[in-house]
C-alpha cells in the first residue's frame, strides 16, 4: 500500500501494485518517451528516407516508411508513446499526409523543452511560449502560400508526386503515373455546396490486388466490386448496362417465430414447393419488368432466383457491401431500393459496361464507363503483397495531399524551405516578445529546423553546413522558397523544381505537434493503478518507459 505522511500520521492512499511518478521525474520519463518514439520514425522523412521492417507475433510482416503505420504496428504501452500515436493518426484522417513530419516536430519541441527546463524556466511558461509561436506560425504559413485551383492540374500532379515520394514506389516514372491518376481521380468526385469545395475521399475507392506491375495501376471510372456474378449462364460481359441496387434478400424469408407446416401428401409437397418458386419467379419477374440488365444485390440470391435471372439474361452479383453499394449509386445514378416492390425504371443508373474478370486468380465485376461517376476506383497492383501495399499506402497520402489542396485552395513549398522561413520570422518575433516566453519562441523556432536537417542527413549532405546556408538564405526576401534539393545534395529553390505541398498538411502538423507537446509538459504526475497482476517497472508504465 503506498503512503503519504501529515504531522506524523501515515494515510494509505493507492492500492498494491500501484505505481508513481512524480515533478520532475514525471516530465522527464515522458519526454523521453515521447523522443524516443519521434527517433524511431525519423529516418524515414523525405524522399531518401529508410524504410522499417515491422514483424508481429504472429510472423505477419510490414515494410513501410508511412509514419502512422510504423508507429501503429509498433503497439506502444507507454501513455507518452501512445499520444505520439494519436498525432500520426489524426495527421493520417484529417490530411492523409506529414504524419512523420508532425511526430519528429512533436519530439523536438519536447527535447528542446528539457533545456529550458533545467534552466528553472517553468512549464507553464514553455507551454505559453509553444502556443504563441503555433498560433504565429499559422498566421504566417497563411502569408507564405499560394493559390492553387481546381483546374491547375499540373500543381495538383507536383503535390501527388511529393507527396508520394519518400514511399518504395516514389521513384522514376511509376510517381509521376500514379500522381495523375490521383489527381484525375479526386477531380472526379469534387462536390460544389454553399460556395465551398468538398470532398469525401471515400468516394475514390482504393481496391488493391498483387501480380504485375506498379504501372499496370488503373482508374476504373466507376466501381470495381469484388464480388463474382453468381450463375455461370449468366453473361460475363454487358454493355449499355441498366442497373438495379437492391437492399433486400431475393429468397424467400424464413420467420422468426416457431411455425409448423403439416403436409400429410405428396401432392401438398409438391404445391408447397411450386408456391416458393413462383414467389421467388415473381421477385424476378419484377426486377426485369424495370428493364434492368444488371442487378447489385446487398443480401442473398436464392438458387431458383438465379436460375430465373439467368434465363431473363440479367446479369446478378450478391451480398455486395453497402459501401460499394453507395458508391454504386454515386458512379451510376441508381437508387438503392430496400423493397422490391418499389423497383421502378427510374430507380435504374447506367454504366458502359460492367464485365466479370479474373484478376490474380479471382474474379471481380468491374462498372466502368459511368457518365460523370462522382465515386471512380483506383485499382493498385503490385508485384508482391509488399510492394502493393506500400503501393496502396501510397496512393491514399496521394489522395489526401491533393484533396487538402483543394479543400483549402493554397500551397506551399516543402523540402524544409517552410519550417526554415516560419524558424527565421518565429526568432525574431521572440526578441519582440521579450521575458522568458522568448527562450520556449526560440525552441520552437529550432525544433521547426529538424525537418531540413533531417532530410540533409538522409540525403548525404553535412546537416550543420546546411542549416547555416539555409539561414542564410532565408534572411533575404527572395529566399523564402530555398530548401533542401535531394536529388542534386545540395540547396535549391524548391518553387522552381516543383517540390510543393498542401498548406493544410503543414499546419495540421504544426498545430498537432504544438499541442502533444504542450499537454505531455502539463503532466507532473503519473499514477498507474496495477490492482492485479504484476505491478509496473519503477521507470515507467511498461513499453517503452525505462528509455530515459
Amino acid at each position: 500500500m503506498q503512503q503519504g505522511q501529515i504531522n506524523g500520521q501515515q494515510v494509505l492512499v493507492l492500492p498494491e501494485g500501484s505505481n508513481r511518478v512524480l515533478g520532475r521525474d514525471a516530465q522527464r520519463t515522458n519526454i523521453a518517451v515521447a523522443y524516443a518514439v519521434a527517433q524511431a520514425v525519423k529516418t524515414t522523412l523525405g524522399p531518401r528516407g529508410m524504410d522499417k521492417m515491422l514483424v508481429s507475433e504472429m510472423g505477419d510482416i510490414v515494410i513501410t516508411n508511412d509514419g502512422a503505420t510504423i508507429l501503429e504496428e509498433m503497439h506502444l504501452e507507454h501513455p507518452a508513446g501512445k499520444m505520439m500515436v494519436e498525432i500520426a493518426k489524426t495527421q493520417d484522417q484529417e490530411v492523409g499526409d506529414g504524419t512523420t513530419s508532425a511526430v519528429v516536430i512533436a519530439g523536438e519541441l519536447l527535447k528542446n523543452s528539457v533545456a529550458l527546463l533545467d534552466q528553472d524556466v517553468h512549464a507553464s511558461t514553455i507551454i505559453r511560449g509553444y502556443k504563441d509561436a503555433s498560433v504565429k506560425a499559422v498566421q504566417a504559413l497563411n502569408g507564405i502560400s499560394e493559390k492553387v485551383s481546381l483546374n491547375d492540374k499540373e500543381s495538383l500532379e507536383k503535390i501527388a508526386s511529393v507527396s508520394m515520394g519518400s514511399k518504395t514506389i516514389g521513384t522514376g516514372s511509376a510517381k509521376d503515373y500514379l500522381a495523375k491518376l490521383v489527381v484525375s481521380a479526386v477531380t472526379q468526385v469534387v462536390e460544389q455546396r454553399d460556395g465551398k469545395t468538398l470532398i469525401d475521399k471515400d468516394y475514390v475507392k482504393i481496391e488493391k490486388k498483387q501480380g504485375s506491375d506498379v504501372m499496370q495501376t488503373v482508374l476504373i471510372n466507376g466501381v470495381l466490386v469484388d464480388k463474382e456474378i453468381v450463375h455461370p449462364g449468366m453473361p460475363k460481359k454487358v454493355s449499355d448496362a441498366k442497373i438495379a441496387l437492391v437492399d433486400a434478400a431475393l429468397e424467400i424469408e424464413k420467420t422468426q417465430t416457431d411455425a409448423r407446416i403439416n403436409i400429410t401428401s405428396p401432392d401438398q409437397m409438391t404445391s408447397f414447393l411450386a408456391q416458393e418458386e413462383n414467389m421467388l419467379k415473381e421477385m424476378v419477374e419484377k426486377v426485369a419488368k424495370t428493364g434492368a440488365t444488371v442487378l447489385f444485390c446487398q443480401k442473398g440470391i436464392d438458387d431458383v432466383a438465379q436460375h430465373y435471372l439467368s434465363k431473363k439474361g440479367v446479369v446478378a452479383c450478391r451480398r455486395v457491401k453497402k459501401s460499394d453499394m453507395e458508391k454504386l449509386s454515386r458512379a451510376t445514378g441508381a437508387r438503392v431500393v430496400t423493397t422490391l416492390d418499389d423497383l421502378s425504371p427510374k430507380d435504374l443508373g447506367y454504366a458502359g459496361t460492367v464485365e466479370e474478370r479474373k484478376v490474380a486468380g479471382e474474379q471481380m465485376t468491374f462498372v466502368e464507363k459511368c457518365k460523370e461517376p462522382k465515386a471512380v476506383t483506383l485499382f493498385v497492383r503490385g508485384s508482391t503483397s509488399h510492394i502493393v501495399d506500400e503501393a496502396e499506402r501510397a496512393v491514399v497520402d496521394a489522395v489526401g495531399a491533393v484533396s487538402s489542396a483543394i479543400e483549402e485552395g493554397k500551397y506551399i513549398t516543402g523540402g524544409g524551405s517552410t519550417e526554415m522561413e516560419l524558424a527565421a520570422r518565429l526568432k525574431k518575433y521572440a526578441i519582440e516578445v521579450g521575458g522568458r516566453e522568448q527562450l520556449a519562441i526560440q525552441a520552437f523556432a529550432d525544433a521547426l529546423e529538424i525537418i531540413p536537417r533531417t532530410l540533409a542527413e538522409s540525403a548525404g549532405m553535412d546537416s550543420i553546413d546546411t542549416l547555416v546556408e539555409l539561414r542564410s538564405k532565408h534572411e533575404k526576401p527572395d529566399g523564402r522558397a530555398v530548401g533542401v534539393d535531394i536529388s542534386k545534395a545540395k540547396v535549391g529553390d524548391m518553387k522552381a523544381i516543383g517540390v510543393i505541398e498542401p498548406m493544410k498538411v503543414k499546419k495540421q502538423a504544426i498545430q498537432s505537434a504544438s499541442e502533444v507537446s504542450e499537454m505531455i509538459l502539463r503532466i507532473d504526475d503519473i499514477i498507474a493503478s496495477r490492482s492485479k497482476g504484476p505491478s509496473m517497472p519503477p521507470g515507467g508504465m511498461g513499453g517503452m518507459g525505462g528509455m530515459d
